[in-house]
């Protein structure tokens, strides 16, 4: 078996995508994976990794070396790793999966020489995009991580087409579709109920998601609509992310027809919302990766056999409009989506159901699995 190393910034419980690569590569190779929490799986050998604690001195200190371009300095402050390096000693792995790209410098450093396959989740230069500080403080050494390590990677995957072509175009490479897909489920849809339709939002509550346009949506919809938001805060959020929930259920007091469930680990995802109706992903695309996102959540609802509604994100709508799985509202706004959604009949929404029944075995991470094994095997020259 051949060694490999899974580096990710992240909390696996939540993260899927991490969790999957896991899953994928396992029973063919040895893995040891480092990430801010444990997979839980005793077969693997795992790495808690430090997550970033800045105090305020530190954050000056950084902001200081971030706008004076000192790439090497500021990435030891933002991502320093220490005892990932001292706990791996002079072990070389045969492939280093360094997930996103802020863990190409850490894993260049730990296998010089040796292999690297980038799993880019997001575009990560443009990830932050609509807010002035990260353009002016982050964006360049993003972009310098990108220019400086993608070309001496052996293999890149990324999430969807517009992300993977942007990443061609500004760094010449060629990055191959892996999509979020999560695996097959076999649940059955759940009954459609007479005069209710039950929604739901999981993932991040992130500000710029500005998901008060869910909350507006329902004052818009009838009484046979509920809502439920099932949100997730990471530990490492600013004080202004970690309040945004707060933000959310002052806005929603008025409305019993809204409630917020706690979240659930990545692998208890679907059969949780396998409950309702339909998911909702109304994301205004205020940046680069919002425009090009093909997120878990839409997998994830496919295999909970529920009825999809967006807004018109091209590579979103696609899998909807492909697979007739529900609607595409025409702006990223409360009235558009609500116009579509008052139309909706106990016909339509089975109709709907079925259709995600139908295309789960096709839309399930089972290709993903074979292609991501081809992809190690290629850069192993196995």
């Amino acid at each position: 078996m051949k060694s490999i190393l899974i580096i990710s910034f992240s909390s696996i419980q939540h993260d899927s995508r991490v969790t999957r690569q896991i899953e994928f590569l396992k029973a063919k190779h040895a893995l040891t994976v480092a990430a801010y929490d444990n997979h839980q799986d005793s077969e693997l050998e795992f790495f808690k990794l430090d997550k970033p604690r800045l105090g305020m001195t530190k954050k000056i200190i950084t902001a200081f070396v971030l706008f004076l371009r000192m790439h090497e300095v500021s990435y030891e402050l933002l991502y320093r790793q220490r005892g990932l390096k001292n706990y791996l000693g002079e072990r070389k792995f045969d492939l280093i999966i360094a997930n996103d790209v802020e863990s190409l410098p850490i894993a260049f450093k730990l296998n010089a020489g040796k292999k690297i396959l980038l799993d880019a989740h997001e575009y990560s230069p443009r990830q932050f995009e609509d807010k002035f500080i990260w353009r002016m403080l982050f964006q360049p050494l993003m972009y310098q991580i990108c220019k400086k390590y993608i070309s001496q990677t052996v293999a890149m995957t990324t999430i969807g087409r517009g992300i993977a072509n942007e990443y061609k175009k500004q760094f010449k490479c060629n990055p191959i579709v892996l999509n979020n897909a999560t695996w097959h489920n076999p649940i059955k849809a759940s009954d459609v109920l007479p005069n209710k339709v039950r929604l739901i939002h999981h993932g991040g509550a992130t500000v710029s998601r500005q998901l008060e346009i869910m909350i507006e949506m329902m004052s818009l919809l009838d009484d046979r609509f509920t809502l439920d938001l099932m949100l997730i805060v990471p530990e490492t959020a600013s004080t202004k992310t970690k309040g945004y929930i707060g933000y959310l259920k002052n806005l929603s007091k008025g409305d019993p027809r809204i409630s917020f469930q706690p979240a659930v680990k990545g692998k208890d995802v679907v059969p949780f919302i396998n409950k309702y109706d339909m998911g909702i992903i109304l994301v205004p695309p205020i940046n680069f990766n919002y425009a090009n996102g093909l997120p878990n959540k839409l997998f994830e609802f496919i295999q909970a056999k529920l009825a999809v509604s967006i807004g018109p994100i091209p590579e979103i709508a696609e899998v909807v409009n492909q697979y007739d799985l529900g609607y595409v509202s025409e702006e990223f706004t409360a009235k558009s989506l609500a116009a579509k959604l008052m139309k909706i009949s106990n016909a339509d929404l089975i109709r709907f159901k079925q259709n995600a029944t139908k295309g789960a075995i096709e839309l399930s991470a089972d290709k993903n699995a074979s292609l991501l094994n081809q992809i190690v095997g290629t850069s192993l020259n196995l």
